[in-house]
């Protein structure tokens, strides 16, 4: 079923003033909430839904506003559901009349709700604030036409990993799913198990490798017996090969990997869609989670440096192989055609359509470059910053979402609240200055002399 159209609901049944009579028609959020096309969002928005019976799903508007906040402010859902209750500003930027005293969803509506909207209607927020951004004058389309895109590292929430632990946790998983479903094992290994990880543990702090290779070694063996019972216990019974499947494969994959093994691997067992990526950072060797493509302009726009696509990219590919898919998105998203792309030298060698790759420059290209490309070249190391305000103020740099939806929706969410986050303090502005202007026009009007 669709959501139903959101109007002043309950206006007769509530007592009290509307919330825009409280608030400050000034303020920013408020601002922000009048010049958003709401009716462009739950068109794109609603599209996923369908006319049937069943409950009627939450209205757009919310969820959308909800959605957006999120990232902007740096909330967990937890803490975004506590805030909208005390904020009537918040209240009033989701489309409500009144001030509610109760919230209208349960904190798992927001999990489910971006699980069935996905990456792709996500994008619509993007794309909204980018046309807010041109409608205010925060920036216009000629500023895209010359981007720089750039990979960084979305790291997932998970342990360090080491081969112990998931050896430990691929053992505990498979003995607690064979005392749910009724499988008596002929050993747990739970106490040995926990001992073994301590050694190992103690081993490999005092640089006492080979010793903490034979804990490891015992760490797999008792993974391989446990996993070798529980295939002879459920050989004859399909529902229990149904059940045991996923983890089996986890835990079969867990026990074959070796050190220095080339190919992907299995970094967490709750998010074996992890990957190990190398950026060359000295403080950080070596990140886990998934490579994030960026785009934002060369120069920045009056209202600040703006994020114009961002994508995730499962299975860290190689940069320069990412350019065929990214420029295409880039010129849907901002709808405009890149005419200069700069990227670094990490995307030697790029796999760009022959029409398109002839703008794309990278740091310490020789060839084709004038004086003009070497300047713009320079400009390259602008979208580090941007880089760093999405990991430290808008939930880039830990990614709570399960799975490699869960990756590419908090990466597109991230440039959401990033971009809204500029477009507030744009709006901001503009209202001093028109203070600040009006003020000076009253101070400098003549005043009226009185004749007696």
């Amino acid at each position: 079923m669709r959501p139903g159209q959101r109007g002043n609901r309950g206006e007769a049944q509530r007592l009290g003033p509307r919330l825009d009579q409280i608030v400050d028609p000034n303020h920013p959020l408020a601002k922000l909430a009048q010049r958003i096309d709401w009716s462009f969002i739950e068109q794109r928005l609603d599209a996923v839904y369908r006319d049937g019976p069943g409950q009627p799903p939450l209205p757009t508007r919310l969820m959308a506003g909800l959605a957006i906040l999120k990232p902007m402010r740096n909330l967990s859902d937890e803490k975004l559901c506590e805030s909208w209750l005390e904020n009537p500003y918040y209240q009033l930027f989701c489309g409500e009349a009144f001030f509610r005293h109760s919230l209208p969803l349960d904190r798992s509506s927001m999990t489910r709700w971006r699980q069935r909207m996905g990456e792709e209607k996500l994008t619509v927020l993007l794309q909204e604030s980018l046309h807010l951004a041109t409608r205010t004058g925060a920036t216009k389309p000629a500023d895209f036409t010359r981007v720089i895109v750039d990979t960084t590292v979305q790291p997932k929430a998970v342990a360090f990993p080491t081969d112990a632990r998931r050896l430990h946790r691929a053992r505990e998983g498979l003995v607690k799913l064979a005392r749910k479903h009724g499988v008596a094992l002929r050993q747990s290994y739970k106490r040995l198990g926990k001992s073994a990880l301590i050694r190992h543990q103690r081993h490999a702090h005092a640089r006492q490798f080979q010793r903490a290779n034979r804990a490891l070694r015992t760490l797999r063996t008792y993974l391989g017996r446990v996993m070798r019972d529980i295939g002879r216990k459920i050989g004859g019974d399909a529902s229990l090969r149904a059940c045991f499947a996923q983890s089996l494969a986890l835990a079969h994959r867990v026990h074959e990997q070796r050190y220095r093994q080339r190919g992907p691997k299995i970094y967490s067992l709750h998010a074996p869609e992890v990957a190990c990526i190398a950026k060359g950072k000295a403080h950080r060797p070596y990140e886990f989670g998934v490579k994030v493509s960026l785009a934002t302009p060369l120069h920045r726009c009056r209202g600040g440096q703006f994020v114009a696509h961002v994508a995730a990219l499962p299975g860290n590919p190689y940069d320069g192989h990412t350019l065929a898919t990214v420029l295409p998105a880039l010129t849907r998203q901002t709808g405009t055609s890149p005419i200069r792309v700069i990227a670094d030298d990490g995307y030697r060698g790029h796999k760009v359509p022959p029409a398109q790759g002839s703008c794309v420059y990278t740091s310490g290209q020789k060839r084709g470059v004038t004086a003009r490309i070497k300047r713009e070249l320079r400009r390259r190391p602008a979208v580090e910053p941007v880089i760093g305000h999405l990991k430290e103020d808008h939930r880039m740099g830990r990614n709570y979402l399960a799975g490699r939806a869960g990756d590419a929706a908090n990466a597109v969410l991230a440039a959401v609240g990033y971009n809204f986050r500029l477009l507030l303090v744009w709006l901001a502005g503009l209202a001093w200055l028109l203070r600040t202007l009006v003020r000076s026009a009253g101070m400098d009007a003549p005043k009226a002399r009185c004749v007696t």
